[in-house]
């Protein structure tokens, strides 16, 4: 039996799984308090990661039936970016500065002139700065909490820090680093001369965690905490990484041919490649966590920005879904930029959403409902077109994330892509995935052979593309694009 754990943004999911059976036995989750403030700060306690998944751990082996002597192993899938700086004591310092955060962007935006703008970026890193990647949070703390800054040890991210709660020890894979902005993503190291120019005054060999292999166990959980949990002595922790990079595991996107898409409280687009991919500054250049590479674009509106709209008429999720069904393609003629966190992808961190086209006539709640989902997926859409050959070849997208439960937002999927849609029967993939890379690392199977037996697709989740549907969606795809360029300037 094994266990994965995805340390999300709203809440820590824990799923258990029978590899033998090639089956989820059971799953729980806990939520989380998102701290948020003024200029987009976005926080979160890392206590409330470990007080989580303690709850969810234990009614997930509940709902299992399965006893906690019977886990061979734990994989940990964490939220990419956040910083978690920690003191000698690896107490943290400063509340958990999150990817969603774009209070940094005038440091990432000094970064990004101090290496070199976006050309220097690429040639140092492999990818663009963004603003929510680590580090511009680190020049954030060392300008604003200047106490905390100096008092640092250490420099983790969640998965990291859940890595060290787990086992003692402080380790990260090349999947998760990728997205830190001190890591160069072609030779899947730390760039030291890159990380001084953020921290100078921090020593890069004493402050980042030691680099591992993804298939490298990080350690093996604590022997006072395995008691405390019930597990037995030896319990390995695997490497873990990403949400994106083990949401991909838990798809099968494991080898090049497919794409990833999320409709989480993010969006993201990913598809695996051999080779180090950058052929767009948007595109991030991020590892594997498992073998090669992941480009992916990262949209920071999907169910946040439904979310907000859904709780504004007071609908509870089903009747959000009638609401998107009573309304025809184009919403009437409403277009949504729903950048309510700014935007990543295209870069616009000082955004915000916007409704245009209302008139007396079309300003009801089923159009602003459908114009809200169908603006987040042409975010996404946009965001798809930049992986260029990776996916233009792609006749499937395996859809992921809270709003792929949705029926009428995969049809919407399908007819703006003009491609068929097909769900995992685990919607939550980060934590199979972690599930499934925790496997592979005690030695059970070759992970091609493990995604096989525990990635299964829901045949009645499937959806092909309409395209008559997709004509009209070529239309109000023009109009966000054209609307988007006249605010912002973007193509």
């Amino acid at each position: 039996m094994y266990v994965g754990v995805d340390c999300g943004t709203q809440s820590t999911k824990v799923v258990v799984v029978d590899v033998d059976a090639g089956r989820l036995l059971g799953e729980s989750s806990r939520p989380h308090q998102l701290v948020e403030g003024d200029n987009g700060r976005r926080e979160q306690n890392p206590e409330e990661w470990i007080k989580a998944f303690l709850g969810a751990f234990h009614e997930a082996l509940q709902r299992a039936g399965v006893k906690a002597g019977d886990i061979r192993g734990i994989g940990v899938s964490g939220q990419q970016h956040g910083m978690v700086a920690l003191d000698a004591n690896d107490q943290p310092l400063y509340p958990a500065k999150l990817w969603c955060d774009t209070e940094t962007h005038v440091q990432n935006e000094a970064l990004k002139e101090a290496l070199g703008g976006e050309a220097g970026c690429l040639d140092k890193l492999g990818l663009v700065l963004q603003t929510g990647y680590t580090a511009s949070k680190v020049a954030w703390l060392r300008q604003h909490q200047a106490d905390a800054y100096a008092r640092i040890n250490s420099l983790l991210l969640p998965h990291d820090y859940l890595n060290l709660w787990l086992t003692g020890e402080k380790v990260a894979e090349a999947g998760d680093a990728s997205g830190t902005g001190y890591f160069d993503t072609r030779k899947r190291c730390w760039h030291h001369q890159v990380f001084s120019m953020i921290a100078p005054e921090l020593d890069p060999d004493r402050v980042l965690p030691r680099l591992i292999d993804s298939r490298q166990a990080a350690g093996q959980v604590r022997p006072e905490l395995a008691r405390e949990l019930g597990l037995r002595d030896g319990v390995v922790v695997s490497s873990g990484g990403g949400d994106n990079m083990l949401g991909a595991i838990g798809t099968g996107n494991i080898a090049p041919g497919m794409v990833t898409m999320s409709l989480g409280t993010s969006g993201t687009v990913c598809a695996h490649s051999p080779a180090s991919v950058e052929a767009d500054a948007q595109v991030a250049n991020f590892c594997a966590s498992h073998t090669g590479w992941l480009p992916l674009i990262c949209t920071m509106n999907v169910t946040s920005a439904t979310t907000k709209v859904r709780e504004l008429f007071g609908l509870d999720i089903a009747a959000f879904n009638a609401a998107i069904e009573a309304s025809r393609i184009g919403a009437g003629g409403v277009t949504v930029l729903p950048f309510f966190n700014g935007e990543r992808v295209p870069t616009l961190p000082e955004a915000s959403a916007s409704f245009h086209g209302l008139t007396s006539v079309n300003t009801t709640p089923q159009n602003l409902c459908r114009a809200v989902v169908e603006g987040a997926t042409f975010g996404l859409r946009y965001g798809l077109e930049l992986l260029g050959p990776l996916a233009s070849q792609v006749s499937q997208i395996r859809l992921i994330g809270g709003g792929a439960k949705s029926a009428a937002w995969r049809q919407i999927v399908a007819d703006v892509t003009q491609s068929q849609v097909v769900c995992p029967t685990v919607t939550d993939a980060a934590a199979l995935g972690a599930a499934i890379q925790a496997a592979w690392c005690v030695g059970v199977g070759e992970l091609d052979a493990l995604c096989e037996q525990l990635v299964h697709l829901d045949g009645a989740a499937q959806v092909d593309p309409d395209s008559r549907n997709g004509e009209a969606y070529e239309e109000a795809f023009k109009c966000y694009l054209d609307t988007q360029n006249r605010l912002y300037g973007v193509v």
